[in-house]
């Protein structure tokens, strides 16, 4: 426990040493009119207390990401920890702040409006199309677990396609109402359920755990096929939600056109995706205690889903009450998640159009064919949509992380912050999509009878770094020789 202890301490310390470096970065200014002082509607930019805010950002942005996740990443052995403690405080939180930051610098932006300003029209239009298609996807995806796991509670004549039908009309009017009346008031009931959830568990690992291996034991891949599953790139996107994961860059306007001032961007946006780091550190911690090492916890995930285990682990650690919150945090996170994902896409695409949603109307002529066609990806199976979504979503994180650096860059601020990571993402992502089963070595596979080898997939991967690299550069001197003509000494 010595080293998990370790690891606990240096994600917190991160959040008042690395967090604040970041927030002196970017020039915070608390006295800064934020969007909901300057365009308050009663809809969308609505004022909310901090703590709120912080609830409903963090249920925004966890899912089931921190615990499905971090159970089934840790199998990647010991560096699970190390990229889920140095990827939050390094990348995740950074991609968290600066997001939420810039969207508050541009009237409660959404994410493709950011990306576009600082990485052009064209790049604007294809991130719009993206991340619209991408929210609907997380829709969709979030209605199966919740829906299989209430028709296990409830009597047969409730049925798996009568709890999609409840999901979906609730995720409709979660899309429609203003953020005060339903999301403002269920989200901090189910986060404060969450956290103490964890809490709980954080407490039982200290009574359970002198078994648990240190992170400097067994060092390895512990998958049972590391071959087809290396650590780099597999594990950077498997652990994405206790990492870093661009799915919260789309969250962050939604909270950003809430907040009162400035100074508590940093609590919220850092503070959620560290308080999610937490999690997954406890959970990924959790299950290999619990199952009793590594061999032990894939024979499980072998026969048994994360699930189960997570019901397992909380009724057996936490007795009754913590059997009831592990079943509400597994049915409410994945979907405190697909209705925010919903609400992101109906003000991705009024900003996209240009259409005020302070009238009814305007919001459901917009999200009506949201609706429609997340109906239609829900008959994709399910498997397909979650093999998908995954790579997508740090494609996303791609792009977002790149689009701030060239901000930081045009501002003259430190831009080395999130270029480090935007790189270290732009190969981590690119290898997976050309090396995974779902990516485009499934497509060579299936036309050419082979698929793309893990070295290739790799050297593609590092390429594809290079050359973003390098066009950041040209850039950045073309845009110094311009400063320097327009103001000659």
């Amino acid at each position: 426990m010595l080293s998990f202890t370790i690891a606990l301490i240096v994600l917190i310390a991160g959040y008042f040493t690395y967090g604040k470096f970041v927030e002196r970065v970017f020039g915070m200014q608390p006295d800064r009119p934020t969007p909901v002082q300057t365009m308050a509607d009663g809809v969308d930019y609505v004022k909310l207390p901090t703590w709120k805010i912080f609830l409903i950002q963090f249920l925004n942005i966890a899912g089931l990401g921190p615990i499905f996740g971090a159970i089934m990443g840790v199998m990647y052995g010991p560096a699970a920890f190390l990229w889920i403690v140095f990827g939050t405080i390094f990348a995740g939180a950074v991609h968290d702040y600066l997001s939420g930051m810039l969207s508050i610098r541009k009237n409660g932006a959404s994410l493709p409006d950011i990306v576009g300003k600082e990485l052009g029209r064209k790049v604007k239009g294809l991130m719009g199309i993206f991340t619209l298609l991408l929210m609907i996807l997380v829709g969709a995806v979030f209605v199966y677990n919740p829906a299989d796991l209430l028709a296990m509670l409830t009597p047969d004549h409730l049925d798996k396609t009568f709890w999609i039908v409840a999901i979906f009309l609730y995720y409709m009017a979660a899309t429609l109402l203003p953020i005060d009346k339903l999301i403002g008031n269920l989200y901090p009931l189910f986060g404060v359920a969450l956290l103490f959830m964890a809490v709980g568990i954080l407490v039982m690992l200290y009574v359970n755990g002198a078994g648990m291996p240190e992170i400097w034991e067994h060092f390895h891949n512990q998958k049972a096929d590391p071959a087809a599953n290396p650590i780099f790139p597999m594990m950077f996107v498997s652990i994405a939600c206790g990492a870093i994961s661009g799915f919260h860059a789309t969250q962050s306007p939604m909270m950003a056109r809430c907040l009162a001032t400035e100074k508590h961007a940093r609590p919220v946006f850092y503070g959620a995706m560290v308080t999610e780091g937490i999690v997954a550190l406890i959970w990924a911690a959790a299950a290999i205690t619990f199952t009793g090492g590594y061999a032990s916890l894939q024979e499980f995930l072998g026969s048994g889903s994360p699930a189960i285990l997570v019901n397992n682990i909380s009724k057996s650690w936490l007795g009754t009450v913590g059997g009831i919150l592990a079943i509400l945090g597994v049915i409410a996170a994945p979907i405190t998640s697909g209705d925010t994902a919903l609400r992101s896409a109906r003000l991705i695409a009024a900003d996209f159009f240009g259409v005020k949603q302070k009238r009814v109307m305007k919001r459901l002529a917009i999200s009506l064919p949201i609706f429609a066609l997340c109906f239609v990806i829900m008959l994709i199976p399910y498997d397909a949509l979650w093999r998908y979504f995954a790579w997508s979503n740090q494609v996303l994180s791609v792009f977002t992380l790149w689009a701030i650096t060239v901000y930081l860059a045009r501002h003259g601020k430190n831009y080395h912050i999130t270029m480090i990571p935007a790189m270290f993402m732009t190969s981590v992502t690119v290898t997976y999509i050309f090396f995974a089963p779902e990516g485009f070595g499934a497509l060579t596979e299936l036309l050419l009878g082979v698929g793309i080898g893990y070295e290739i997939a790799l050297g593609i991967g590092l390429t594809a770094t290079a050359v973003m690299t390098w066009i950041f550069y040209s850039w950045k001197n073309k845009l110094t020789v311009d400063s320097k003509i327009s103001n000659p000494a």
